[in-house]
C-alpha cells in the first residue's frame, strides 16, 4: 500500500475538520484547501492490497502447476508483499477507527 505524505496530510486535515465541527468551530473543508478525498485514497489503497494479493495468488498457482517461468523466491516474495500490505491496511484501519472513536467521544 503506498500512502504518500500528502494523503496522510489530507486525512489529518479531514480529522481536524471533524474535530472542529464537533467543538462548534467553523469548518474548513479539505476540498476547499485542495485536499484529497479520503474515500478515494482509501479505495486506491485497498485496490493496491487486493492487486498484491491477486498477484501473489496467481504466482503461487503457477508455481504449484510447475511453470518454469515462476521461481519459488518470486512466489514467496510476492506472498510476503501481499501479507505486509494487508497488515498495513489493517493497522491503518485500526488507527482510523480509534481516531473516529476519540472524535465521537469528545465532549461538546
Amino acid at each position: 500500500m503506498s500512502m504518500n505524505v500528502s494523503n496522510v496530510d489530507s486525512l489529518l486535515s479531514q480529522m481536524r475538520a471533524a474535530m472542529a465541527a464537533a467543538q462548534g468551530q467553523p469548518v474548513q473543508t479539505p476540498a476547499a484547501t485542495g485536499g484529497v478525498d479520503f474515500a478515494n485514497v482509501l479505495k486506491s489503497s485497498l485496490d493496491g492490497v487486493n492487486q498484491a494479493q491477486r498477484q501473489a495468488e496467481s504466482l503461487q498457482e503457477a508455481f504449484v502447476l510447475g511453470d518454469d517461468k515462476v521461481s519459488l523466491s518470486d512466489t514467496m516474495i510476492a506472498m510476503q508483499k501481499a501479507n505486509i500490505s494487508f497488515q498495513t491496511a489493517v493497522q491503518v484501519r485500526n488507527k482510523v477507527v480509534a481516531a473516529y472513536n476519540d472524535i465521537m467521544n469528545m465532549q461538546v
